[in-house]
């Protein structure tokens, strides 16, 4: 049974002017794991890794980082920890190599090792080609690898990254996403938050949702995703006047489960395939052949607009 790794309990954390960016936020991180904060823009995700980090001090409340309490033992935290966030941290007057030599070297590396794993780590991150160039000419996604790079150098058990892909493209966020997940292969810990569904869906083992610095739920992605306990059967038909007499059709069975989209239909069903089959054979009674049809299962989305009244990205 895997250890934990990160623990918090009931922390609450209160700026000036009375705003409460933690309300009493709990959880708990197993090791060699990615755990997700997933919330809006100002939802108290960034406040929480700064306090399990020791940047900030809770008001009450705990938390420990591999048994370590971190506003008791801070130092001993740090020593434990990487933490990457979302904005490149890294010196850009510097090559991608001296910033991680001297990196290592603030880390009591000895200057040999301080270069060799500079390089070990360029190679891995594939910036190799680009090690001898200053960090300014490197892009986003380079960057962001950078940044990732040199909070390994220690070989931190634990990792926390803040929005570590927001403003990339698709294809270097697949690319962070392919070396997070062979990190925690290799038995490290990771505590990510994100506002991106899609990330918390392919990355996290178990995730809460944080809306106005309180949990407002906790689980795998799945056991979310089946709290909802509904598919989405999309219907698309011919024109818009056969829309609404497949909906008007519809609407006996299923009522207000039946809205219209541009030439089209979605439908709420149950869990099964039941309401599918039911939902086919009703338009067929009607004479009503689609164009075509998708069953779609809640997405990460779905659950937090119905956990919370809005969207991931909207606040």
């Amino acid at each position: 049974m895997a250890g934990v790794a990160i623990e918090a309990s009931d922390l609450v954390k209160t700026f000036k002017g009375g705003v409460t960016a933690l309300g009493g936020v709990s959880l708990q991180v197993e090791e060699a794991s990615v755990f997700g904060m997933l919330g809006p823009n100002g939802a108290g995700k960034t406040t929480a890794v700064r306090i399990l980090t020791t940047i900030l001090r809770p008001d009450s409340g705990s938390a420990a980082v591999l048994g370590r309490d971190v506003v008791r033992h801070p130092a001993e935290v740090r020593a434990l920890i990487g933490l990457a966030g979302q904005y490149a941290a890294v010196d850009e007057n510097l090559t991608g190599l001296e910033n991680l030599r001297m990196i290592g070297q603030l880390c009591q590396l000895a200057r040999r090792d301080a270069r060799r794993r500079a390089v070990e780590l360029l190679e891995q991150f594939d910036l190799s080609d680009a090690a001898a160039r200053p960090v300014k000419t490197y892009s986003g996604g380079m960057r962001r690898r950078l940044d990732l790079a040199a909070a390994l150098v220690d070989r931190p058990p634990v990792l926390f990254l803040d929005e570590p892909t927001t403003g990339l493209d698709p294809f270097s966020r697949l690319s962070l996403w392919q070396v997070i997940e062979e990190l925690v292969g290799g038995g490290t810990t990771v505590l990510l938050t994100t506002q991106y569904l899609e990330e918390a869906d392919r990355l996290c083992g178990r995730l809460v949702v944080i809306d106005h610095g309180r949990v407002i739920a906790e689980g795998t992605p799945g056991e979310l995703k089946d709290n909802l306990g509904a598919n989405r059967l999309d219907l698309d038909l011919a024109s818009s006047e056969e829309a609404e007499r497949a909906k008007a059709a519809l609407a006996a069975r299923f009522g207000e489960a039946v809205t219209t989209r541009e030439a089209g239909l979605e439908v709420t069903i149950g869990s099964g395939s039941r309401d599918v089959i039911e939902a086919l054979r009703t338009l067929d009674e009607a004479g009503i052949v689609p164009a075509g049809m998708t069953v779609r299962e809640p997405s990460l989305d779905d659950v937090f607009l119905a956990l919370t009244g809005h969207g991931a990205e909207e606040r």
